[in-house]
């Protein structure tokens, strides 16, 4: 007689295999998914840093967005807060000021609109603050986040 066909004891072990696949590879693909939404805040933030780096540089001033002409990713003009599927931005930096006179603010901002793994909604905030550096003619920035494990080197911006 001739056997065709696989035994119960094969299916059992090929559909534990599977279990085992998709207990380690769904997680993942989850954690994957979230790290790629929040990659979108790196570039925004760098630029943001370049801008105003630049126009201190010229002017010896901090500028709010639209003087420095940042333009925040789904904005359809430079100096307006925007919002994409993913994130909302702002900005604190209400009015021009001079370097040696600026106490410091919350120039760039990005909050999810959306829940990114452990990061709810609304909870996980990209923060770039903007201060005088100690020598009066320069800026420092301070890169903070609720969420470093969706974007682990966002601290090292402005730096």
């Amino acid at each position: 007689m001739k056997k065709q066909g696989f035994t119960l004891i094969e299916l059992m072990v090929v559909i534990v295999i599977m279990g085992i696949l998709a207990a380690v590879a769904v997680p993942k693909l989850f954690g994957m998914i979230a790290k790629s939404k929040a990659s979108e805040v790196g570039p925004a933030a760098g630029t943001y840093v370049k801008l105003q780096d630049a126009y201190a540089s010229e002017a010896n001033k901090v500028g709010t967005w639209q003087l420095i002409g940042y333009v925040a990713p789904g904005a359809s003009a430079a100096g307006s807060s925007a919002n994409t599927t993913n994130f909302a931005y702002s900005g604190a930096v209400s009015a021009e000021a001079d370097i040696s006179n600026f106490s410091g603010a919350n120039g760039w901002t990005a909050s999810n609109r959306v829940a990114l793994n452990d990061c709810g909604i609304g909870t996980g905030n990209w923060n770039v603050a903007v201060a005088a550096a100690t020598n009066g003619n320069s800026l420092t920035y301070t890169a903070t986040t609720a969420c470093p494990q969706l974007t682990p080197s966002f601290d090292k911006i402005g730096k």
